[in-house]
């Protein structure tokens, strides 16, 4: 194959995989925005009512190492269909659970929704895999931008289809949801990544080893810090917002803003790492993401809950997609599936945690609390970005 047709043949894939990202990341706005306020009416006390969210991101966690060893095996492709298929069998139960009136079931299918979101966040890596060397932080990043789309797409299903089916709120949100996924499957058909060899335990370096790269340390610390804060703070501020009197409405478009926030800077994230350095980069999203903290500090109307939504979306780009171009460094070829895998499962691992707690400490204590123990994680982060300038752990 040409050097041209090498090069369109890695565009194309990029831009099937940005679009399977808009298209499948509708599943995890759909769920953000309304599980826990299918939750508080399903669910058996209402200190259970963000459980579902919870379950989601068990979901995320428990499939990414998994889904590495079906990629070392069997490639990329595959994973992807299974991902593909647990969105649609995602969505499918949630409508049958709130038909039932299930929790139990409407977990389940949360679940399912979490092994999708942590195939879906793996395109980035894919992306990165399939062009050259230099351009590696620029397609992840995006890969990324497509959430931008998600972020319209899955409010959108949530306000225009939510009262569809009476007397069954959000049960045909979830069918459509089912819908998306079918398409997202169809794109991610036509991807064609090049084959690399299976990549054996024995290859490369040790797991052990490979953990104890300061900048490997470093980029994981500021990755489960931008996403488990984002995660913690989005998964209380829906119920929350109904708890304040706001409207559903309101509350989808909030999430709206968010996730668009959360991805619309991917078009640029990756020019500013390559210009700036991801230290600096992550430092900004760190920042934000306490300014969004501090936004909800002020006053729990709509204007506020929409820009602390809006703020926590843009330092999560900031955080997530800077501390990312990192881990593309921190690993050999041979390495790349394992450590890629690893990293994932650190981080969905350390957001169930936080989201338990989320709403745990929204139904006991209040919105306030939520935002003011957010700065706890926060510091972590700021001591290891402080250690990492000194010793220039992220930019070497």
């Amino acid at each position: 194959m040409s050097a041209t047709s090498l090069y369109l043949h890695a565009k194309g894939n990029v831009a099937r995989l940005t679009i399977a990202q808009a298209l499948a990341g509708a599943n995890s706005t759909v769920i953000y925005a309304t599980g826990a306020i299918i939750g508080n009416m399903l669910a058996p006390s209402h200190a259970l009512a963000t459980f579902p969210v919870s379950i989601f991101v068990v979901g995320m966690a428990v499939s990414s190492l998994p889904a590495g060893a079906i990629v070392q095996h069997w490639g990329r492709r595959a994973v992807f269909m299974i991902g593909a298929g647990c969105g649609v069998l995602s969505g499918l139960l949630a409508a049958w659970a709130i038909k039932l009136n299930s929790f139990c079931l409407f977990c389940l299918a949360t679940f399912f929704g979490g092994v999708y979101a942590a195939v879906v966040l793996s395109f980035r890596f894919a992306a990165a895999d399939c062009v050259p060397n230099e351009h590696r932080s620029r397609a992840l990043s995006f890969v990324m931008a497509g959430g931008v789309f998600a972020g319209i797409i899955g409010p959108q299903l949530v306000t225009w289809t939510m009262g569809l089916w009476a007397p069954y709120p959000f049960a045909a949100t979830f069918l459509a949801q089912a819908v998306v996924g079918v398409f997202s499957a169809l794109l991610l058909r036509g991807v064609r990544l090049p084959k690399s060899p299976i990549q054996k335990p024995s290859g490369g370096r040790s797991i052990t080893l490979i953990l104890r790269q300061p900048r490997f340390i470093t980029a994981v610390i500021c990755a489960v810090v931008s996403y488990l804060l984002m995660n913690f703070l989005m998964t209380a501020a829906p119920f929350a917002m109904q708890m304040c009197g706001l409207s559903q409405a309101s509350s989808n478009l909030g999430i709206q803003w968010h996730v668009i926030a959360m991805y619309a800077p991917s078009f640029f994230t990756g020019t500013l790492v390559a210009r700036f350095g991801a230290q600096r980069v992550v430092t900004t999203g760190l920042i934000l993401i306490g300014l969004s903290a501090i936004t909800g500090l002020l006053g729990a109307d709509v204007g506020h809950f929409w820009l602390t939504l809006i703020l926590l979306g843009i330092g999560w780009n900031f955080g997530f997609v800077g501390a990312s171009s990192v881990v593309l460094e921190c690993h050999q070829p041979e390495e790349s599936i394992r450590v890629q895998s690893l990293n994932d499962f650190i981080i969905f691992g350390t957001m169930v945690f936080g989201s338990f707690l989320s709403g745990s400490l929204l139904t006991i204590f209040g919105w306030k609390i939520v935002l003011w123990f957010s700065f706890i994680p926060l510091a972590a982060a700021g001591i290891t970005l402080v250690l990492a300038s000194r010793y220039s752990y992220l930019d070497t």
